[in-house]
């Protein structure tokens, strides 16, 4: 019988997977690898895990057979089917409180399900997001677990050690919660992701079409800007793709088709965001960018028939530069505000106890959205546990004050000058109905009464109490239950 003596399995060996388990022989675990082409396993420890304890398996039960108990199988598998394909071959070969973990980008109310699953199989799952791509996979990722409570301390020491730290040498990674948790805070990860990219293109678009500028020019500034407030992974590799040239000479980004895909963890968070009724509009609008950005035929159709003004934005330079970092920082204040507001609300529907400072701390470092501020909202949730919303946190409050002129300046011209801005617009909105103590929510309640009988409430009569108006006078006073949309 073979020796069990590896701390961990990976299944999968991407990119993703070949630099976690690099990363995982760095720190001194022992790691035992598959891969459904076997071909792979020999190429692996051929190449990049040659010299290295990792051992190769060329079966399940072999893989099973080199792992100490309770045993910790990894998968970095396409999500979907093939999660529940690999957990089905893995299953048969498994005692009770083993354990089996999925890397992968997971719908989180896939992670429920295989939680309940290999619970009731007498197993314990982790469902955990992994950010950072295949740098942050090999240096130190962000990462984010969930699933089984009592499966945490058997991996605590391997994800910690491998995570990426901030300055205080904390790792980027801590239990997030039950069932789902881990896979929902990576998506929503993933839908701020999708914002703070947008908000960067729009900044891009207003400097490029609004002020020609040209990509030297918005490098120098795109480097300013990861001085200061903005200082981020996105500000930063904006930086770095406007200074690089084509075989010619000419920038390389001007080249490239302006058609963006998503692989669906945005579209996930807006579906979800929808479910729970949050209006996480800024990162709807991000997703929607990309399918709009996609219709490329109708567009260049589309821009020889339909007009607008011309987008030169004259004036001051430097000045209107200056007011797009404004405006850029106020709205992805939002974005994180709503993504926030998010959590709050899945951890009340999924009864998941959330501690959104640790999340902070978690994206704090090695993953994509990893930036300065995010220090700030674990120390506005860490003094206010139960904060309702960011935009009233004394910090948060007073960046969006000082750069609201500069925000409504940079929306308000675009507007003027026919260049899209639908993030920075839709945060600016956002804000200002959140600040609106009356909405016009009272006339379309009286609309919903006339023509459906939906009824309303009063300002004057306590909240739960229902009125139905006979608006026209004819049909009687009939009424419809009340629902919420």
């Amino acid at each position: 019988m073979e020796e069990a003596t590896c701390d961990i399995a990976l299944i999968g060996l991407a990119v993703m997977g070949q630099n976690l388990v690099l990363n995982m022989d760095d720190h001194g675990f022992s790691v035992a690898v598959y891969n459904r082409t076997v071909s792979k396993v020999d190429d692996f420890l051929e190449r990049e895990g040659k010299g290295r304890k990792i051992v190769g398996a060329h079966s399940i039960p072999e893989l099973v057979a080199k792992l100490k108990r309770p045993r910790r199988i990894m998968m970095l598998v396409k999500a979907g089917s093939a999660v529940d394909e690999f957990i089905e071959q893995i299953l048969p070969h498994l005692e009770p409180g083993d354990i089996i973990i999925d890397g992968g980008n997971s719908l989180f109310q896939d992670s429920v399900r295989r939680t309940e699953y290999l619970e009731s199989k007498g197993m314990r799952f982790i469902g955990t997001g992994v950010s950072g791509g295949e740098e942050g996979a090999r240096r130190g990722p962000s990462i984010m677990p969930g699933g089984s409570n009592s499966a945490w301390p058997h991996v605590k020491d391997i994800f910690q050690a491998i995570s990426a730290k901030v300055e205080d040498g904390s790792p980027c990674c801590d239990w997030v919660g039950e069932g789902g948790a881990g896979h929902y805070v990576k998506m929503v990860h993933n839908g701020i992701e999708y914002g703070d990219m947008q908000l960067i293109c729009e900044a891009y678009h207003l400097m490029s079409v609004g002020l020609g500028m040209s990509a030297e020019e918005m490098h120098e500034v795109f480097a300013e800007w990861n001085k200061g407030e903005l200082d981020s992974y996105l500000i930063e590799i904006t930086r770095d793709i406007l200074g690089v040239k084509d075989e010619d000479g000419s920038p390389l980004v001007e080249k490239i088709l302006d058609t963006a895909g998503q692989k669906g963890t945005g579209k996930w968070t807006v579906i979800s965001s929808a479910e729970l009724g949050v209006p996480i509009t800024l990162i709807s609008e991000a997703v929607y960018s990309r399918c709009i950005s996609a219709l490329k035929e109708e567009r260049e159709n589309s821009s020889k028939r339909l007009k607008g003004p011309k987008p030169t934005i004259a004036g001051d330079r430097a000045k209107f530069v200056n007011d797009i970092r404004a405006a850029l920082y106020a709205s992805k204040i939002i974005s994180y505000a709503q993504g926030y507001m998010l959590l709050r609300a899945a951890a009340k529907e999924y009864g998941w106890n959330l501690n959104y400072g640790a999340i902070a701390l978690m994206w704090r470092g090695g993953c994509i959205i990893r930036s300065q501020f995010l220090g700030n909202i674990k120390e506005a949730y860490t003094k206010r546990p139960k904060l309702t919303n960011l935009l009233i946190n004394p910090f948060f409050k007073s960046e969006i004050r000082k750069s609201q002129r500069s925000w409504r300046n940079v929306v308000a011209t675009a507007a003027k000058k026919g260049i899209p801005v639908p993030a920075m617009s839709t945060a600016l909105t956002f804000y200002d109905s959140y600040r609106t103590e009356n909405l016009p929510a009272n006339l379309l309640q009286a609309q919903r009464d006339y023509f459906g009988a939906h009824t309303y409430e009063r300002k004057d009569k306590p909240r739960g109490e229902f009125f139905h108006t006979n608006w026209t006078g004819r049909g009687g006073d009939v009424s419809s239950s009340t629902y919420n949309v």
